[in-house]
């Protein structure tokens, strides 16, 4: 075959290829990230995670959206600051989910708990793991819910006003927050830590079973991966709620049901969560042989028509 019909020949093959990836789950565009502000004052959304988004704090007034790209492989976690003041250089604190950088921008830090957060680990080739957790506490309402994509891609989070039915215990100065049993007492059982480091040896306490009564889709405490780690392949859209006391989801996340097995299963052994290291997760090394897989897969069956 002459060289110019072989060029041709795979460049043809390469298009269909392409034409094909759609179909097999791939995601070749950014994932958006949409952020909603329900609430009845004006909140600060936190973002840590890599690579960087373009921002990692900003001002969302009430009833404001704002909206982010996130490339493939993005891994990081966003929240909610709460009653914020900062000059007009850009510099101050927050009362609740301060991230210690002194400006709007979080610069690289995490939230300061107590404080709601939403949890993601995009996938390259693979499905998207998403999650809210409760494990360093909570200081508002926050839901998160997908668009597009394949797979359970259930909304999830808090909708219940946890800050009215705090413990006294828990309860942050002021009442603006709520704090973990790990937060609140620094324990290893209820940090899961030394001797109960493991999901066999760290078991839920009555604190995290009030936060999961109330809210039973998100994390109550470290090991509550089988009800709380969700998926969804390729999806469009990330949409997180603040206050979302008007959103039709809310009442999917006050139902509470359990799994199949092989949904256990998937997610029992990735207590990531626990241990979020951002930008470095497990599966991040296997979407790479298994999209050249499938790519000689596809190749071989196009040429089989031929």
């Amino acid at each position: 075959m002459p060289l110019f019909s072989l060029h041709q020949h795979f460049s043809n093959l390469f298009f269909i290829f392409l034409l094909i990836l759609p179909f097999k789950g791939f995601k070749i565009s950014a994932t958006t990230f949409t952020f909603i502000n329900k609430c009845d004052h004006t909140v600060w959304p936190g973002i840590l995670g890599k690579p960087d988004l373009g921002t990692t704090g900003f001002e969302l007034k009430r009833g404001n959206t704002q909206t982010f790209q996130a490339p493939t492989g993005w891994s990081g976690r966003l929240w909610a600051r709460t009653g914020c003041k900062f000059d007009d250089s850009g510099h101050g604190t927050c009362s609740t989910g301060d991230c210690g950088s002194g400006e709007i921008n979080c610069n690289g830090n995490g939230a300061t708990p107590p404080a709601t957060l939403a949890e993601f680990t995009l996938g390259t080739g693979s499905a998207d793991y998403y999650d809210v957790s409760l494990v360093d506490g909570y200081n508002l309402p926050m839901i998160v819910e997908t668009s597009g994509g394949s797979g359970s891609c259930e909304a999830t989070g808090c909708g219940e006003d946890l800050n009215r039915r705090c413990p006294s215990e828990l309860r942050v100065d002021g009442g603006d927050a709520c704090n973990s049993a790990c937060g609140a007492f620094g324990k290893p059982e209820y940090c899961c830590s030394g001797a109960f480091g493991s999901p066999s040896s760290c078991a839920p306490s009555v604190y995290s079973e009030m936060f999961k009564s109330a809210c039973p889709k998100s994390y109550s405490y470290a090991f509550d991966d089988a009800t709380s780690t969700f998926t969804c392949t390729a999806a469009d859209d990330y949409t997180i709620t603040f206050c979302p006391s008007s959103s039709p989801s809310l009442k999917s996340l006050m139902e509470s049901g359990p799994r199949s097995s092989v949904e256990q299963a998937a997610v029992a052994t990735k207590s990531w969560i626990a241990n979020l290291a951002i930008g470095d997760s497990t599966r991040m090394s296997q979407p790479f042989s298994t999209s050249v897989s499938i790519f000689l897969v596809a190749i071989t069956f196009i040429i089989s028509y031929l």
